[in-house]
């Protein structure tokens, strides 16, 4: 292993699932395991030790969920980058796991070279979901009661021109440091627009963020320089 390398830990309690991603990780050449896990348990009294660049969790374990471990990894840590993995295709559990604050939330039948793609893309600061989750939440956000979601003309009403800017970097995938970039300011400023997009829009995540543009917006009131 060397320093460029990225550190991740494994956690799933099916072996040859378990083993294949791990083998797979380890073939790379930017990527090596440092420990693995088939329960939550282990992982939770060996983290601080076998501390990761990113963390794989799978979602359905016995015992403890993913989405357990995932809630009480982020009371004391906001930093880790984790990655939900799952056989599961239930948008409730997707939608959770980005609101409790996974990083990414991929399928188990996701292909190899996928994987390792989107591991980057959530080391980068992006979220790492299959392609087809947008339209999954882009469906979660229409079937919302009324009243839990901001309509689009009241909306643009409340939005002001940065926060629809840094709204046109997110349906683009750019994480807050690239927004910053583009924009000209910090990524704190960033930040502080997200949060306000959220709030204005009654949403949980950038991805649902994402999924309420596209979902609502023509593509000119999606346009920065509109």
């Amino acid at each position: 292993m060397t320093d460029a390398q990225l550190s991740v830990v494994v956690v799933d309690d099916h072996p040859l699932f378990r083993r294949g991603v791990v083998e797979m990780i380890n073939d790379s050449d930017t990527m090596h395991v440092i420990a693995e896990y088939d329960n939550a348990q282990s992982l939770l009294a060996n983290l601080s030790s076998t501390y990761p660049d990113i963390l794989l969790l799978d979602m359905q374990m016995p015992g403890e969920s993913g989405l357990s471990v995932l809630k009480q990894i982020r009371q004391q840590d906001d930093k880790l980058k984790i990655i939900i993995i799952t056989a599961c295709s239930d948008q409730d559990k997707l939608v959770d796991a980005l609101r409790y604050g996974a990083n990414g939330y991929l399928q188990k039948d996701t292909p190899p070279d996928e994987i390792l793609s989107q591991i980057y893309s959530a080391m980068n600061g992006s979220v790492a979901i299959n392609p087809g989750a947008v339209a999954s939440l882009a469906s979660h956000i229409r079937d919302k009661p009324e009243a839990e979601v901001t309509h689009t003309s009241e909306a643009l009403t409340h939005m002001t021109d940065r926060e629809r800017e840094t709204l046109f970097y997110i349906v683009k995938g750019l994480n807050n440091k690239l927004i910053a970039r583009e924009l000209g300011i910090s990524d704190g400023t960033v930040k502080v627009y997200v949060k306000n997009l959220l709030r204005k829009l009654n949403l949980h995540s950038r991805l649902e963020l994402a999924a309420w543009a596209h979902k609502n917006l023509p593509d000119d009131l999606l346009n920065k320089d509109g």
